[in-house]
């Protein structure tokens, strides 16, 4: 089931990045709910982590494809960059509300995504999904509905070490 879910999130991805790559991304590991990934990008590779939520709130709701990712991105010296990537549009000007294991920390938002809103704190968010069991990611649609997002966090330490030496 997770496997086949990440297939289609992996589908979406590419559809948002498509303009940008230059081939289709090549899955290089499954590690439990964690997936690794690459793709070329012009010039440069780009590497990533990627997984599905394990619940989605409130049930009754159409989410869409929703995902969580840590992006690598040598060439543009980006390294370990968290995201959420929704399958709605997010409320203008709205944050996202990550947590794992009660460490939280505040994303931005831009359309269907969110980054974390103090860069200076994108390896602390890491750090704590190394070493932590689970993470719940809370968001507000444009439409002004409250959802809430869980995810394992079993392997995504084994996919990020996977993905540290991209180039």
């Amino acid at each position: 089931m997770i496997g086949k879910t990440i297939a289609t999130a992996i589908t979406a991805l590419f559809a948002l990045t498509a303009a940008a790559a230059a081939q289709s991304p090549t899955r290089i590991k499954q590690f439990d709910a964690w997936g690794a990934y690459s793709y070329n990008s012009g010039n440069s590779k780009v590497c990533y982590v990627l997984s599905v939520p394990t619940a989605k709130n409130p049930a009754d709701v159409d989410h869409g494809d929703i995902f969580f990712l840590v992006s690598q991105r040598p060439g543009q010296n980006i390294s370990y960059e968290p995201q959420a990537m929704m399958g709605y549009p997010l409320k203008e000007a709205s944050k996202v509300e990550v947590d794992v294991d009660g460490n939280k920390f505040t994303l931005f938002t831009r359309g269907n995504s969110a980054w974390v809103e103090n860069a200076a704190q994108e390896p602390q968010l890491v750090a704590a999904m190394r070493g932590g069991s689970t993470m719940t990611v809370k968001a507000t649609s444009r439409r002004g509905t409250a959802t809430s997002y869980s995810y394992s966090l079993k392997g995504v330490t084994a996919a990020l070490n996977q993905i540290n030496s991209c180039n």
